[in-house]
């Protein structure tokens, strides 16, 4: 795991969508793993502008969304479905046939997961997996003491999980679906590179939990300790509680990988 420090949320997102952007022009058909969320707000508007700008096509990749809500249809502004196609699918013109997310309708939700899995795999893997981290410690909707070898499935949420998303739900808690489908931790460790993006003080104590503190279900984002190609792009706030702090900034200002970012003043 590595671990990148940067001064502000916005430098944080212009270096995830940098990476991601790198990788897709070394492979134009790359499989992308997607997230939603405030925090890939920043990271949708930083690939939006690179589009924009000439130097990047995302038209050639193919998306798989980490989860969905139970009960939402895809065409509810609530729905992961929808902040999907507003915030970053219709920006860049990609295909609505190149983009997946689990069906929350679907009659037969174990189905729907055992479909998903089969699409992901059909598709030759997940390239690059974008992840947020839950305030719980979760990553997907693998709420605390989901299997570390777990793979998409329905999952209930926890009164905390539903606390932190009740902001895109007119702010109650109890109007937020109390179910899911989500990839598996599993699933998200066979993606061969991840990217977790973490941003403000908020979240500092949860992240020094899952990025310097023992591997548990408790706190499902602790997996990723054990992925061979994982980068933590974070911002000061998020990284004011790690204790490894002054060696992460070290890495990022002295190792020869982090250079052409360095370069970039934007970053």
């Amino acid at each position: 795991m590595e671990l990148l420090i940067r001064p502000t949320p916005r430098h944080a997102a212009r270096l995830a969508a940098r990476m991601i952007a790198e990788r897709v022009r070394a492979d134009p058909g790359l499989v992308l793993g997607c997230a939603t969320g405030s925090t890939m707000d920043a990271v949708y508007d930083a690939l939006v502008e690179l589009v924009e700008a000439g130097s990047l096509e995302l038209r050639g990749c193919t998306t798989f969304n980490l989860d969905e809500y139970v009960g939402l249809p895809p065409n509810d502004e609530r729905s992961y479905h929808h902040y999907m196609r507003t915030r970053l699918f219709e920006r860049v013109g990609l295909a609505s046939d190149r983009t997946h997310l689990p069906d929350g309708m679907a009659a037969d939700l174990r189905a729907e997961a055992a479909a998903y899995e089969g699409i992901i795999r059909a598709a030759g893997g997940i390239d690059v997996q974008l992840v947020g981290l839950g305030k719980t410690g979760h990553i997907g909707f693998n709420e605390p003491l989901s299997s570390l070898m777990s793979r998409t499935r329905e999952k209930a949420l926890t009164p905390e999980t539903r606390r932190q998303n009740a902001a895109f739900f007119g702010g109650d808690p109890d109007d937020v679906p109390s179910r899911a489908l989500t990839m598996g931790v599993g699933t998200i460790l066979d993606a061969r590179t991840v990217i977790m993006v973490v941003t403000g003080a908020h979240k500092a104590t949860i992240l020094a939990a899952a990025t310097e503190g023992p591997i548990t279900a408790r706190i499902s984002a602790t997996a990723l300790q054990l992925h061979p190609n994982c980068t933590v792009v974070v911002d000061e706030g998020a990284a004011s509680e790690l204790e490894g702090h002054a060696y992460y900034r070290w890495i990022y200002e002295q190792e020869p990988e982090w250079e052409r970012y360095r370069a970039d003043p934007s970053l």
